[in-house]
């Protein structure tokens, strides 16, 4: 996955539209926030077992909710002016170091 290609594929969007006013970091933490609210809605008042095996077409549902939670995430670290890449690999190391066997 190359994430300054999907950063930029999305920036033309949010040009395309004149959505860079909305897209205050702010409004980007509530946009995900709402996004994975989506995504959560998916599987309430499933089982353990039933989460693990979503019939297709709630699965292409989670797909797009993760994807949409994904890229309002991009969006937020380019406001930010963080490098996603870095900033996950920062966390990663750091859980492996706390964590890691």
């Amino acid at each position: 996955m190359n994430l300054q290609e999907l950063t930029e594929r999305m920036h033309r969007i949010r040009d395309a539209n004149d959505w860079q006013r909305f897209h205050s970091p702010k409004n980007l933490a509530m946009a995900a926030s709402v996004e994975m609210a989506e995504l959560v809605e998916i599987f309430q008042w499933l089982g353990e077992d039933e989460s693990r095996r979503l019939p297709p077409e709630q699965l292409a549902h989670a797909g797009q909710e993760i994807g949409d939670v994904v890229l309002y995430l991009l969006l937020m670290c380019s406001e930010l002016g963080l490098d996603m890449d870095q900033v996950v690999r920062a966390k990663l190391a750091d859980s492996e170091r706390r964590f890691g066997k």
